[in-house]
């Protein structure tokens, strides 16, 4: 069975010499970001798609606009496509096929159906209606629905479906009303950079001028970013549904149903049922590149690939397995490693914008995405804090192809897997390790991978399986991690840190640069280690490192691993007008972090040189030697005791891992992981980028204003900072602890003061110290969040849809004074 599609009439502009914005993409991603940018005022805005509007993916979506998603900022960018879809045939006049049938999601256990309720419970903090119903109002509202083994399901009334190709014509219209242009049947061959910026490309009909390119050109999109040596890592799978024959119970209107545990989503099509697959393993088509003509083609039936979830799919719809198919449909859609799309400015080229790799939710992204996209260029920012999303997050290795073939085929799968916290990819594993790696492994190690590196994320005790057993509980390594926590906590704990980024900033201009990007003082003494954060013009907080003087003319930048391709982005433009130099040595020097109360103890008994607090105070670095080797020590933490940092030649790393190894006995020392570094940087109140605070969250509302050299003449952000510190702090970062003995927080849970919704978390982990789950979440209130507010009120925190009592506190629940880092 095949599919016949007529593409959509187009509009056929000649091809420009010139376009402030050229958008390469006519399909709903692209056209979405042309109409935003015209609403914006930019109106030189040009779309230029190879064959005709519409081709690619966008032709053969689903149609589905589900608004809830993983996390906060996804599901906001979801409402935002629902409420542009509900008004764009008002605007434009162009029919869309919008209406809200609603969706319906179950499970068939009781883990998946925590998965939902927590879900359920964040999208309150984004204001979309969720509703629990029992199984009898389920098959009412879908009388097909095979209920036996069901545990729950959850209404959301309000999601939608559309006409793909109708809304993209809509959003196109509405572009070319405000003077957009479009060019079909033009493919753009290579993009045109020049120190460091595009300028334009070259097409099938010459060359084109443009001050903004956007990289809207789905499964194109990789191979063509390559050209200017933009790395989008993407790659087509293989997606497949059907669409059955006429069926009896299929009425007009009915929810979408989805069963993530049966891989399937169902929808109703004018009496039909359209039922589309996520099978656990995805099939790779066209590593090497796809056809220029292949806009609107299709790919061969696979009965046997599709076969077993067709049967799930049966068991959940019985009637599926007594009707006739009308449609088996076979057709590429682009999907990332992690399962999330690509935004924002590629970090290797200036103006070079990306949107692609949308991973089958492109339609329901795509009001979204344009209105951020179009948002960015024309500010210069994002209007909302999109770092799940962010370009920036890709690396180099992942765009190799061997990388790609293992990993996209498990990403896939994963879309309607099982969401677990800590959940760990299997695929394409191994990419970078550290110099000690096998030695870890020999002590227990239980990997996880962040930017390509294998980390130890615990350490499995005697006896104990190396694997994870996940639940949203406490998980089989909690015990082992507690271990580790306790020895950090009362004696030694030994961490791998290779895979932190390490980047050397040298020159005259130095210190110079560096000042004006940190917020706080680095024109300091040699040997003096600066903890900051680099700001925006707004004063969000791009990025949270240390920033060392190893000379004059010369620092040590170290940030985490997963902020590298960001963070060096954001210091190479802020370095562009500088006489500086910017080295990336992670794979040259290594780190081990020798961390705990006897931590000094231990390495006296492997040094000469003076570790007292008078002889080496806290937040300074020197060279010293120990073992033999030499060493570059920093007295720093992100555990919250004392300890040291060891940057060490990477050849060496092992020798001195040994030494340090074979007197650990003596003192108690004990290998410990990042789970373990997790949950003592959120006992001590540490907070971790990405989560606790991102670009739109400033110093100030995270409890970060010590950071900040308030006397520097100059740095970015500082205009902002200075307003806001005059007013009340209205939005703030505070600690909670839950107050049940078993309950885990994550991420994204709603908090309350006395019944009223003030917030959601953004990080959590159990606590060994106080035998309790702890959190950070920022809080909002007009009056300002004080202590005195925070005293006043009762606070709960909802645990998939369980609102339980939590204690507030501005300050971290272990070593609140921040005494034992100074021991």
């Amino acid at each position: 069975m095949s599919q016949a599609f007529e593409p959509p009439i187009g509009y056929t502009a000649n091809v420009p010499e010139r376009t402030q914005v050229l958008v390469i993409g006519g399909g709903i991603i692209g056209c979405s970001v042309a109409y935003h940018l015209t609403r914006r005022g930019i109106t030189d805005v040009t779309i230029i798609e190879q064959g005709a509007l519409t081709g690619g993916t966008t032709w053969h979506a689903a149609g589905l606009v589900s608004q809830l998603k993983s996390s906060h900022s996804l599901t906001r960018l979801a409402t935002y496509s629902a409420r542009l879809f509900e008004e764009l045939e008002d605007e434009t006049g162009q029919a869309t096929g919008w209406r809200t049938p609603g969706s319906i999601s179950v499970a068939a256990d009781e883990e998946r159906w925590e998965e939902i309720l927590r879900g359920a419970t964040m999208a309150t903090t984004v204001d979309v209606e969720t509703e629990v119903i029992d199984l009898d109002r389920a098959k009412e509202l879908w009388p097909l629905l095979n209920t036996d083994d069901l545990v729950g399901a959850l209404y959301i009334p309000h999601d939608g479906v559309t006409s793909p190709v109708d809304t993209t014509m809509a959003l196109v219209k509405g572009a070319r009303a405000r003077g957009a242009r479009v060019v079909e049947g033009v493919a753009v061959t290579s993009l045109v950079g020049k120190n460091g910026r595009v300028v334009g490309v070259e097409t099938e009909q010459g060359y084109i001028e443009a001050e903004t390119v956007v990289l809207a050109g789905g499964i194109w999109t990789r191979h063509l970013a390559a050209t200017i040596g933009v790395n989008v890592p993407l790659q087509a799978c293989e997606h497949f549904y059907i669409v059955t024959e006429p069926l009896d119970g299929v009425e007009p209107g009915m929810p979408t149903l989805r069963d993530p545990g049966g891989y399937t989503y169902f929808k109703e099509e004018t009496g039909k049922i359209m039922a589309g697959f996520f099978e656990p393993r995805g099939k790779v088509w066209k590593l090497d590149g796809i056809p220029r003509d292949f806009s609107f083609g299709t790919l061969p039936e696979d009965w046997e690939h599709v076969g077993p979830i067709f049967e799930r799919a049966i068991h959940r719809v019985p009637a599926l397995g007594e009707c006739g198919l009308q449609l088996f449909f076979n057709g590429p859609e682009a999907f990332t490693p992690d399962g999330v799309y690509y935004l924002g400015e590629a970090p290797e080229v200036d103006g070079c914008f990306v949107a692609a790799g949308f991973n089958s939710v492109g339609l329901q992204s795509a009001g979204g995405v344009g209105w951020v996209l179009a948002d960015w260029i024309a500010d210069g920012h994002p209007p909302m804090d999109l770092s799940s999303v962010d370009i920036r997050r890709a690396f180099p290795f992942q765009g190799k192809p061997e990388y790609l073939q293992e990993r996209i085929s498990e990403s896939l799968g994963l879309l309607y897997a099982m969401h677990w916290p800590f959940r760990q990819y299997e695929s394409a594993r191994g990419q970078r390790l550290s110099p000690i790696h096998d030695r870890l492994e020999a002590a227990g190690a239980v990997f996880g991978e962040v930017a390509g590196w294998e980390r130890p994320n615990w350490f499995a005790l005697d006896g104990q399986e190396r694997v994870y057993d996940y639940s949203y509980g406490k998980q089989n390594w909690f015990s082992a991690s507690g271990i580790e926590c306790t020895a950090v906590r009362t004696a030694v704990g030994l961490f791998d840190q290779a895979c932190f980024v390490k980047l050397r900033v040298e020159g005259p201009d130095a210190a110079t640069a560096l000042n004006e990007i940190c917020t706080n003082e680095v024109d300091v003494p040699a040997g003096k280690v600066a903890y900051t954060q680099w700001c925006n013009d707004r004063g969000g907080i791009e990025a949270d490192l240390t920033v060392t003087r190893i000379d004059e003319n010369e620092y040590l930048v170290v940030t985490a691993a997963a902020a590298g391709t960001r963070d060096v982005a954001w210091l190479r433009r802020g370095c562009r007008d500088y006489d500086v130099t910017i080295t990336d040595i992670t794979a040259q020097t290594s780190t081990l972090g020798v961390m705990g109360p006897k931590s000094r103890a231990l390495l006296t008994t492997l040094t000469t040189a003076g570790l007292t607090n008078d002889e080496f105070p806290f937040g300074t670095a020197r060279r010293i030697e120990v073992a033999g080797h030499d060493v570059l020590a920093m007295r720093m933490t992100y555990e919250g005791e004392l300890g040291w940092e060891l940057y060490v030649p990477w050849e060496e790393t092992l020798a001195l891992y040994d030494a340090i190894i074979g007197i650990g006995d003596e003192f108690g020392l004990k290998h410990a992981g990042y789970h373990a570094m997790n949950t003592l940087r959120l006992e001590a109140g540490y907070r971790h980028w990405g989560h606790d605070i991102t670009d739109e969250d400033t110093p100030l509302e995270a409890g970060l204003g010590f950071a900040i050299g308030w006397e520097k003449a100059s740095f970015r952000g500082r205009q902002a900072l200075l307003a806001q510190r005059e007013l009340p702090r209205t939005k703030r970062l505070i600690q909670f602890r839950l107050e049940h003995p078993e309950r885990l927080l994550y991420h994204d849970e709603p908090i309350y003061r006395n019944s009223q919704l003030v917030g959601r978390t953004s990080s959590g982990m159990w606590s060994y110290v106080e035998n309790r789950s702890l959190a950070m979440g920022y809080l909002n209130y007009p009056g300002g969040v004080t202590k005195e507010w925070l005293e006043a009120g009762t606070f709960e925190i909802d645990v998939a849809g369980e609102r339980i009592p939590a204690t507030a506190s501005i300050r971290s629940f272990y070593d609140p004074m921040n005494q034992r880092v100074r021991m």
